[in-house]
């Protein structure tokens, strides 16, 4: 039977079901083989390799846990950093979410707490306010204000990394087809192609900006420097020109954040999360590889969702 296997021989049938059931990348199930295999390892040595997942306990996890904070690596000869240590953490959950999906007896995996690193950055984000703000900064009666409009609505419509913002050309904008939405194909990191979503907003600034331009480049989002019109070279905005832009409108704007244009990926991917999106949707939306880059948005969405469940579940008020 099924159920009753050691946790050590679940591995193939999980991997299977990464791949199967959720469609996982190959690469992605090769990094939750080998941390799943430093907790089967840390099974074995502790004579545990029998153990069953009904058996599997938070004393056990704590144990494990003391391990890899002392554990040496043996590369860099220092012990793991948080952030490795939760990479292990991370991909046990997901075995615990395998033993729950299946009816299998086990722990939950909301039991098993990620360790906190003071050492990672805080993740930076506009809230829907700020970013109306500073989507309304540029002025648009010039046809720069209309460019840096139209770059500000498209990264935060698509989540588009910079580098996938400036290589977008003209021809990619069917200008005269342009009606509400506009779906294209961008190539992202690792050459991987996924499809990004312009919203209705978006698209009328991007047509309201197109519609103005009177010169043959074929990049989409050029530079306007005096002189450049009368260069063969093309005037194709760079990564360093994007992060200018932004920075000028969150002063223009009057926000107490120093936002680059990664603040608006973190901001577009915050608000999905928040309006209830799953986190595999997301991961798909921003292009990750793995499911585990994604995770960093949920401590803050996490917060969000215990402040609106303080606010306004009944239960929170209640008199004693």
């Amino acid at each position: 039977m099924l159920n009753s296997k050691s946790i050590i021989k679940y591995l193939n049938d999980f991997l299977d079901y990464l791949e199967i059931e959720k469609g996982l990348a190959n690469k992605t199930q090769e990094n939750y083989s080998r941390f799943l295999n430093k907790f089967f390892e840390w099974l074995k040595n502790n004579k545990l390799a029998d153990l069953k997942p009904s058996k599997l306990s938070l004393s056990l996890i704590s144990k494990y846990r003391i391990f890899l904070a002392r554990h040496i690596d043996q590369q860099t000869k220092k012990t793991l950093k948080k952030s490795t240590q939760n990479y292990y953490l991370i991909a046990l959950r997901s075995l615990l979410e395998f033993f729950i999906e299946k009816k299998i007896a086990s722990l939950s995996p909301t039991q098993i707490k990620l360790a906190k690193d003071k050492s990672d950055k805080e993740i930076k984000f506009l809230n829907l306010e700020q970013m109306e703000k500073l989507l309304l900064a540029p002025n648009t009666e010039k046809i720069i204000g209309l460019r840096d409009r139209a770059i500000l609505e498209c990264l935060f419509s698509t989540g588009l990394r910079v580098a996938e913002l400036i290589s977008l050309n003209c021809e990619q904008i069917k200008i005269k087809k342009l009606i509400k939405s506009l779906e294209i194909s961008v190539v992202g990191k690792g050459d991987k192609i996924r499809t990004v979503y312009f919203s209705e907003r978006s698209v009328s600034w991007l047509k309201k900006y197109l519609e103005k331009r009177n010169d043959l480049d074929k990049a989409l989002f050029i530079n306007y420097k005096p002189g450049e019109d009368k260069k063969n070279n093309s005037r194709r905005l760079t990564t360093k020109s994007i992060e200018d832009i932004v920075k000028k409108y969150i002063k223009i704007a009057g926000l107490p954040v120093m936002a680059t244009p990664h603040t608006i990926r973190h901001s577009y991917a915050t608000d999905l999360l928040t309006q209830g999106v799953d986190l595999r949707m997301v991961q798909e939306f921003l292009g990750h590889k793995n499911i585990i880059t994604t995770q960093i948005y949920t401590h803050v969405t996490n917060l969000q969702l215990k402040n609106i469940h303080k606010q306004f579940h009944g239960g929170n008020k209640l008199k004693n």
